[in-house]
């Protein structure tokens, strides 16, 4: 197949960019995946699961959307749990601990056998777009090969110029072990695009044999039938694996403290902002100096593994410090780290500058998936990579993209934000972010997105009338105050929820009609936003707006600085 006969290039295979070639593969075009590594493909450099609230109602609509994401979840789970269960439907959600090699060969497996997908092992360095309609994008790599196509998605992570902190040493990489992308950054930059610069950490790993998990409370994983994917699939005959709780202590807080000129964080050495919803472990000893116990989790990274990912200790201490800091804590006297943590700075492009397509404003068959557009996590990495992959494709063949709004999707709301929103942080998406989470359980999912997917070629009429079924018979049972033994379990379920929140969901309901009587109107002749982002001493705002947007010398909420 020659160069010029691709229709959708896909720059990077993470989450994004492995959900991306697949998505744009079920529309029905030709793929070709470029990685720095094919053996790496979907993996986890941080933490080893999947869901949690919000992201596990992401999961779910990926797998609506016909995603890969939750069948691999399914098939390689080793640790499972419903959360927030004495909360409403709303806000439960499923989180899994993974196998992380088991993950990354199912992924790698189902792009493999896709007939539209072709792997390439390469290392993108500079990209070639036109402003208008004149001829295909062009990509050329690092080893000499050059690729064009029609769409390209870029999908590149923390791998944009980036940099790896372990205390005073820092050296370039897109993660450890694997080297940066230092041409691609410069190249989006000369295409017009807005670089900014974030940072992310990741935690040690210790051996599991150096643990001594008597000291610990076990979390067990639940043992009922719990599942991410629509489908069945096909699990390992092997044993779920519990997870252990301990907590850091103030000997942790001490040694911490008194090392924190060895910190890149700390130190300032570190200059790009981080996720404010997982701060760093020197983040948490700064921020709550009279606190001493900060939760800590042990968790497997696999059934043919012993390393454990110890969740809450994400740093960029030096290697020493860390070690002593593990074997301050109940159970892990005599941890051995098998890998120390570290912080990792990168670049990414402001999302204000898509459109919410992902495709770049005034870069016509560009398209941006992932911690790229300042996100962070899995799950939301892997919702833009089915978004961004399948407009690429929809585009392709002239047909109208996807577009999900804010009601009818936590996609919709992640999408919403990062157009919409300047970026000063790396994204993460919570239940709070969604002003219509009633009508968005994990849950309803497929009953929201089916049909739509289905329009796209993203998933099977089987698939769309199944169901198409289910919600007949959800509404049956709302409508007769019953179900019958013969529906699904899911149905019934459902049908349950509906009956009990249905005040609830009338009252969002109402809400959503009446914002969208307003949405659209146009602005009063003569007005200009820019009068109320004036000087404070300017500001005649008269009371409080319905939502805290910033302050003013005046008023506490008013735009202006």
């Amino acid at each position: 197949m020659s160069e010029r006969e691709w229709d959708v290039l896909v720059v990077g295979g993470g989450h994004a960019g492995c959900e991306a070639a697949l998505a744009a593969a079920r529309v029905g075009v030709r793929v070709i995946l470029l990685s720095g590594n094919l053996h790496l493909l979907a993996a986890m450099p941080c933490n080893c699961s999947i869901g949690g609230p919000a992201k596990a109602h992401l999961v779910r609509e990926i797998d609506a959307l016909g995603g890969q994401m939750g069948r691999n979840t399914d098939r390689s789970y080793t640790h499972i749990r419903m959360l927030n269960m004495t909360k409403g439907p709303a806000v439960r959600a499923l989180r899994a601990q993974v196998d992380k090699a088991l993950y990354g060969r199912c992924m790698k497996s189902a792009i493999e056998q896709h007939p539209r997908i072709r792997l390439q092992q390469a290392f993108v360095e500079r990209l070639e777009v036109h402003s208008g309609d004149r001829g295909p994008l062009r990509a050329e790599t690092r080893e000499g090969l050059t690729v064009s196509a029609r769409k390209v998605v870029v999908a590149t992570g923390t791998f944009l110029n980036g940099v790896v902190h372990i205390g005073r040493a820092s050296f370039p990489a897109g993660r450890a072990g694997e080297p940066a992308a230092q041409g691609l950054s410069a190249s989006l930059g000369d295409l017009g695009l807005p670089i900014g610069r974030l940072k992310t950490d990741t935690v040690p790993r210790v051996d599991l044999s150096s643990i001594d998990t008597s000291f610990l409370d076990e979390v067990p994983s639940d043992t009922r039938d719990l599942r991410f994917s629509f489908d069945r699939v096909t699990r390992p005959l092997l044993p779920l694996l519990p997870c252990w709780r301990t907590s850091t202590t103030e000997e942790t807080c001490s040694l911490i403290g008194s090392a924190l000129e060895q910190s890149a964080l700390a130190s300032g050495r570190i200059t790009a902002i981080g996720p404010r919803y997982c701060p760093s472990l020197e983040t948490k000893i700064m921020r709550f100096p009279g606190r001493s116990q900060h939760s800590v989790f042990l968790e497997l990274e696999g059934w043919d593994t012993r390393e454990v990912y110890v969740q809450g200790t994400s740093n960029s201490l030096p290697p020493d410090v860390q070690r002593a800091m593990l074997r301050s804590m109940p159970g892990l006297k005599r941890a051995e780290m098998t890998r120390p943590g570290y912080a990792i700075e990168y670049d990414f492009v402001q999302p204000g500058s898509l459109l919410t397509t992902l495709e770049c404003r005034g870069l016509p068959g560009l398209y941006l998936a992932g911690q790229i557009n300042g996100t962070s996590g899995y799950e939301e990495a892997a919702a833009q990579g089915v978004v961004a992959g399948a407009n690429a494709a929809l585009a392709c063949i002239e047909h109208p993209p996807i577009v999900l709004g804010r009601h009818e999707a936590y996609i919709g709301v992640l999408i919403d934000d990062l157009v919409n929103r300047h970026a000063d942080e790396p994204y993460r998406l919570l239940t709070s972010r969604a002003e219509y989470r009633l009508h968005l359980s994990q849950d309803s999912a497929y009953a929201r997105l089916t049909a739509k997917a289905h329009q796209s070629d993203l998933v099977s009429r089987q698939r769309a009338e199944t169901v198409e079924k289910e919600s007949s018979e959800v509404e049956t049972a709302v409508r007769l105050g019953s179900g019958l033994p013969a529906w699904s379990g899911r149905a019934v379920a459902l049908a349950d929820e509906e009956s009990r929140y249905a005040g609830y969901r009338q009252r969002s309901t109402d809400m959503l009609e009446h914002s969208e009587h307003w949405t659209g109107l146009p602005m009063p002749p003569g007005f200009h936003l820019d009068q109320f982002r004036e000087r404070g001493s300017a500001c005649a705002h008269p009371g409080p707006p319905p939502v805290n947007i910033g302050r003013c010398a005046e008023t506490p909420w008013c735009h202006a600085r």
